[in-house]
């Protein structure tokens, strides 16, 4: 049965080109993951903020180094973009920045992100979620991005509005955490907010 209209993005969007390396305000780059950064990643996911917001753990560095080739695969296979954030003057990692649940034929994704305990705070997170979000709706197409929250957690929350994706509701017990089921804030941006 065919459909009615046509993809928002085609296959080939993303994986037809290598992944860019995107600059960020105040001196800040999305780039690439490398092998070498998974000993910070490692570091990072030793930090219990971490696993009070994110249901996975790390064991060593050798498993997040599984992580760094399985979000290349990501890209090359359509499903996922990740990038590192890192200070563009000394390279330093200070978090992570990306797009899940690519949904092509919509024009849909999920903006996800981290940062490292030192990154906390100094506005890193708005900086790559900006950077991230003009570059999904200017350069890529992508018509809607959305943004997921633990309610609770307050930090994810500002960064949100302060990158201009209005709170659209609360999604209710949607996400199983070791402390339990957790509410979400859904949040959204279209292409033209």
């Amino acid at each position: 049965m065919p459909y009615l209209i046509s993809p928002v993005l085609t296959a080939g969007t993303l994986a037809a080109r290598p992944q860019p390396t995107l600059p960020a305000d105040g001196g800040l780059v999305l780039r690439p993951w490398r092998a070498a950064d998974a000993p910070a990643v490692y570091e990072v996911f030793q930090d219990p903020v971490m696993h009070q917001w994110h249901a996975r753990s790390v064991d060593s560095v050798a498993e997040t180094a599984e992580w760094i080739h399985a979000w290349h695969q990501a890209w090359v296979g359509e499903r996922e973009a990740h990038w590192a954030v890192a200070d563009a003057e000394s390279a330093e990692l200070l978090g992570r920045v990306a797009l899940r649940e690519l949904r092509f034929d919509d024009g849909t994704a999920e903006v996800a992100y981290w940062t490292a305990p030192q990154a906390r705070g100094r506005g890193v997170a708005v900086r790559a979620t900006t950077a991230l979000t003009h570059w999904a709706f200017d350069e890529i197409g992508f018509h809607r991005l959305e943004l997921l929250h633990a309610v609770r957690n307050e930090a994810s929350c500002r960064v949100a509005s302060r990158t201009g994706f209005a709170l659209e509701g609360t999604k209710r017990s949607a996400v199983l955490q070791p402390d339990g089921w957790h509410a979400m804030h859904l949040h959204a941006r279209i292409r033209g907010d």
